[in-house]
């Protein structure tokens, strides 16, 4: 009786002994937990390419707009929709670029250092001489942030622009930007791993030419347009350039022709939303998931939760939000 009293008694402890020697060896000390804490997530070093901005050069609402539309926002249904831009962000080396300086640069700065505040500036790509697209540019004068060689990318045009027309050229002078040269269809390389190549789009180009850009890394590339004329115009396959890439940012700025009774909607062209959904019609359901419309004008019904926008979506393509991210 003893003796297998014994026994049990040296199972249990040898059972004990092994339970608690197992759960030490997975606990993690304070200076363990603090080294496992500090080990890179690969995933989140990925390249992201945060959405800081939807609407048209404009923005949201439009001054003297008493549409319905602007409405909602006056009387407080509604908040504002800031004007098209995107952010690179490279959490690996800390860096951002902006793709396009717009008016509500401020706004959309702020959304980057809150969303990612290690980042630092590190450039800005612009895609042509409309409003919405380079004004943000005066909040790097000495009137407000006095910054120093900021690099912004442009191509000829562009550059010529800003070179020669005030207030820019005042940017130029004082060393608050640091102009770099774009052509087309050349890669920049901003690390060993991201590299942007713009290319060129048919628009209005009273002032400069017009690029949208490729965007890649080393797993993946995003294709972003926010204006262009109309598909068919551009010598280019829109179908072939998104079966290219993983994402396509693209040209949403009106839903129909009958968006602005009043105004020929020649004399301002973009692909109506419609127009792009009959032409992207015949597409695999996995090429209509890379599409993401963007840079709504206010009339747009897009730029709102509504029918349309519902129904956008149901087809398989996606209407960008502000804060929406792109992992690369």
């Amino acid at each position: 009786m003893f003796n297998q009293y014994h026994k049990m008694v040296n199972w249990l402890l040898r059972g004990l002994f092994i339970f608690m020697l197992g759960a030490c060896s997975r606990a993690e000390t304070p200076v363990q937990k603090q080294l496992a804490d500090k080990q890179p997530d690969i995933k989140s070093q990925s390249p992201v390419v945060l959405v800081l901005g939807i609407a048209q050069d404009a923005g949201y609402p439009q001054a003297n707009c008493e549409k319905e539309q602007c409405k909602k926002y006056w009387q407080g249904e509604e908040h504002a929709r800031y004007v098209s831009s995107i952010a690179l962000v490279d959490p690996l080396s800390q860096s951002a670029w902006l793709f396009d300086a717009t008016p509500d640069f401020k706004h959309q700065l702020k959304m980057l250092k809150i969303q990612y505040p290690e980042s630092t500036l590190r450039g800005i790509f612009l895609t042509h001489a409309h409003i919405g697209h380079y004004t943000g540019l005066m909040q790097l004068g000495h009137e407000v942030m006095g910054a120093s060689g900021v690099p912004v990318y442009a191509m000829p045009q562009m550059t010529t622009f800003l070179q020669t027309n005030g207030p820019w050229s005042q940017l130029v002078h004082y060393g608050n930007i640091s102009l770099q040269p774009l052509h087309a269809d050349q890669a920049i390389n901003l690390t060993p791993e991201i590299s942007v190549t713009p290319f060129i789009v048919p628009h209005r180009d009273e002032y400069s030419e017009t690029v949208g850009y490729n965007i890649q890394s080393s797993d993946s590339s995003l294709l972003y347009i926010p204006d262009i004329n109309k598909w068919e115009v551009w010598n280019r396959s829109i179908e072939n350039e998104i079966r290219k890439v993983h994402f396509a940012l693209l040209d949403g700025t009106f839903y129909d022709a009958n968006e602005l009774p009043g105004r020929n909607m020649t004399e301002i062209p973009h692909p109506f939303i419609q127009e792009s959904l009959d032409r992207f019609s015949s597409l695999p359901l996995s090429e209509k998931k890379k599409i993401m419309f963007i840079h709504f004008n206010h009339t747009n019904p897009l730029i709102l939760d509504s029918p349309e926008r519902e129904y956008v979506e149901k087809l398989g393509y996606r209407v960008a939000k502000e804060g929406d991210k792109i992992k690369l």
